[in-house]
């Protein structure tokens, strides 16, 4: 990917809603989806990847009235499995976005079928998605492709809290890293 320079692997991407998100365990340990569409590049390969160096996280979004903003960090590291996939993510720089993701460091990967969130409920299943869920998020990358804002549901879609709020499911989004320069 070119964004910021170039170089990136993306792990994470939306674009329309033609791949389900709301996977088991197993799936978001191996990866699902399609490389040049939405997928998920899987668990397993983020964690090998990133504990090897020094790598830095962007998080591309696009809104549905044409709006582009983006997060990043300047740490981005996710333990094995024997830990959780336990996220680590700092030093973050504003592109409009905001900061949902810091909410999310030091938390363990949650599915529907694998709990490991701190809430006392299955954020996973409760919000639709999987991701390293706290009590229970501030982004929801990976919830329900909803089209664009919808005052009848709460936090279930595609969601980047600091930048739309819970109401407002984002057209696009793509997390991807690139070893520290």
């Amino acid at each position: 990917m070119d964004s910021l320079d170039g170089r990136w692997t993306v792990f994470q991407r939306r674009l329309g809603g033609s791949v389900n998100f709301y996977r088991p365990w197993d799936q978001y340990k191996t990866g699902f989806g399609f490389a040049v569409g939405e997928y998920w590049l899987g668990l397993d390969t983020l964690s090998h990847l990133t504990l090897r160096k020094k790598y830095e996280l962007l998080v591309d979004m696009e809104d549905f009235e044409g709006g582009k903003v983006f997060a990043r960090y300047s740490s981005f590291s996710v333990d094995p499995e024997a830990s959780g996939f336990t996220l680590h993510v700092s030093g973050f720089t504003d592109g409009g976005a905001g900061d949902s993701m810091s909410n999310h460091n030091g938390q363990k990967f949650s599915t529907f079928d694998k709990d490991q969130d701190t809430s006392h409920n299955n954020c996973a299943r409760t919000y639709l998605g999987g991701f390293w869920y706290n009590d229970c998020h501030r982004a929801n990358p990976n919830g329900v492709y909803i089209w664009g804002a919808d005052d009848t549901i709460f936090a279930i879609g595609v969601n980047w809290f600091t930048w739309k709020g819970y109401n407002y499911s984002l057209k696009s989004i793509s997390m991807k890293v690139r070893p520290v320069q």
